[in-house]
């Protein structure tokens, strides 16, 4: 329950701020930052607090819509004084704001309590809301019953009285608590994003859970029927939660927004913590937020979604240094000279020339991690890596042929990036699409203990939370590796220098 509304006056987000004195997630407030391009931020002041009966356990996830007069509502969940989840309604004092910097709590709060079938603590997230073909708003709030992800839908005219449906939007039996649900369109051969609203011919419907018992964001691709507003997925056996990860690796709680201007569809997760609570508690703060990434509907597999970061990363882009088809043979390192390799920008693309016959080998992925060799794998970078290969993060392809054709995995191994004992690392990743005559690529993003990485296009991401003991600072290095034993591999590479974000402290004085 982490990522709040995003909306273009310039750019402003509302995120949750975690005391970690608490130990646990409560008493949460609403800070927000504002920013004109998504990358450098402005820190303000606190948006909402838990001082109502109705929110003083916790300021919770919401979401805004922008009405087509442009006023903005916001519904968040808030925890009663009696640990009830709820569903409140908030406006800004001043809409005329570039900085919304002042919110109203509804008088009439809570607008909605749990249906008596839900369980009090089982009814959270409320979704962006979209009009219905009968202009009523519809959205869609997570929970469950006993172990069934289900997601309600509500309907309304005003945002403060509502009916709920008999039906589900959808459920799936087996995947617990659905929180932070999101629900949006997707052109079926376009190359933008829709409005939450948009229906009709070529538009299909993604809809996306956070699964509380796992701490997974699943999704699965799908038809909406707006006449009864049930969502149908387009293959039942990848279906919400027991299909498609949003991201393999340590990620949770996505939400996505429509920015009208550059019509596209952009999604933000929650990067959560990979080493002890006493270190978040002398460190003073947990958690990040991954970069900002587009979202579009993969029209060449049908299958999935790419995602890719925002364009306004490479306003941080400097120097680069390009590697023109450097061969890599079967279980050799190639140091690449690029200096300092602590905050990168790599765009990759690799070639294979098998050296044997190309055996069946069933059963390769990527749970063996970089160590666990094979005739087609696995190989691609050593990222964050220390001289002396103490401390290293491979990201790689492994390939394998079956007797139902040829499967290509990216994984991320984490089992070695930290000589750190409490650090939490594994080997992370899945199966990714490959056509014909497509070379494997992938775009990693390195910041110091982060590495969000994108295999061919962003079917497949992986965000890994890693803390080097050793590769720091100057002392990070990037290196080639082929561990695969049957393959050559040849690698071009593009690679840039990441300069620094910036977020600072907005000077109130000037408000």
């Amino acid at each position: 329950m982490i990522a709040g509304p995003l909306f273009y006056k310039g750019w402003y987000h509302l995120f949750y701020q975690y005391n970690p004195d608490s130990a646990v997630w409560g008493n949460i407030t609403w800070g927000h930052a504002a920013s004109t391009d998504l990358i450098h931020w402005l820190y303000l002041p606190i948006a909402m607090v838990p001082d109502q009966w109705y929110d003083i356990n916790g300021v919770w996830t919401g979401s805004a819509t922008i009405l087509p007069d442009g006023q903005i509502v916001m519904l968040y969940t808030g925890s009663t004084d009696k640990s009830v989840q709820v569903q409140n309604l908030a406006y800004p004092a001043d809409p005329s704001d570039p900085l919304l910097l002042d919110w109203v709590k509804y008088p009439g709060n809570p607008v909605l309590v749990p249906p008596r079938h839900i369980g009090p603590k089982d009814f959270r997230d409320p979704t962006t809301a979209w009009a219905g073909p009968d202009g009523k708003w519809r959205l869609t709030i997570g929970s469950k019953i006993g172990k069934t992800g289900i997601s309600l839908v509500y309907q309304t005219t005003d945002f403060k009285t509502y009916e709920l449906l008999d039906e589900y939007l959808h459920a799936v039996p087996g995947t617990g608590m659905w929180e932070c649900v999101d629900f949006y369109p997707v052109a079926i051969n376009g190359s933008v994003g829709l409005d939450t609203s948009a229906t009709g011919p070529g538009i299909k419907h993604v809809l996306k859970a956070s699964l509380d018992d796992t701490k997974v964001d699943h999704y699965a691709i799908g038809t909406y029927n707006p006449a009864n507003d049930k969502w149908t997925p387009d293959n039942p056996e990848e279906d919400v939660g027991i299909g498609l990860k949003w991201d393999y690796g340590r990620y949770y709680a996505s939400k996505s927004f429509y920015d009208p201007y550059k019509k596209r569809r952009i999604v933000w997760g929650w990067i959560n913590e990979t080493d002890t609570e006493s270190d978040d508690l002398e460190k003073g703060w947990a958690s990040v937020q991954t970069i900002p990434r587009t979202v579009l509907y993969d029209n060449k597999t049908g299958s999935n979604v790419v995602q890719w970061p925002v364009e306004e990363i490479e306003s941080l882009r400097q120097n680069s240094t390009v590697f023109e088809e450097v061969v890599v043979e079967p279980g050799s390192v190639v140091p690449l000279d690029i200096g300092v390799a602590t905050q990168l920008d790599i765009s990759a693309e690799f070639e294979t020339e098998l050296l044997g016959s190309g055996a069946m080998e069933e059963g390769y992925g990527c749970s063996g991690g970089a160590i666990d060799r094979s005739a087609m794998g696995p190989f691609g970078l050593l990222v964050n890596a220390h001289d002396s290969l103490s401390e290293l993060t491979p990201i790689f392809f492994r390939s394998s042929n079956t007797t139902k054709g040829t499967n290509t995995y990216f994984c991320a191994d984490e089992t070695r990036s930290s000589l750190a004992p409490d650090v939490f690392k594994q080997v992370r990743g899945s199966k990714v699409p490959v056509l014909q005559g497509e070379k494997l690529s992938m775009r990693i993003l390195v910041d110091h203990s982060i590495v969000e990485s994108f295999g061919q296009g962003g079917r497949t991401v992986i965000t890994s939370r890693i803390y080097p003991t050793k590769a720091i600072y100057g002392a990070a290095r990037l290196f080639l590796f082929n561990n695969a034993t049957g393959v050559n591999v040849k690698a071009t590479l593009k690679i840039w220098r990441l300069n620094s974000a910036f977020i600072h402290p907005f000077p109130l004085d000037q408000i």
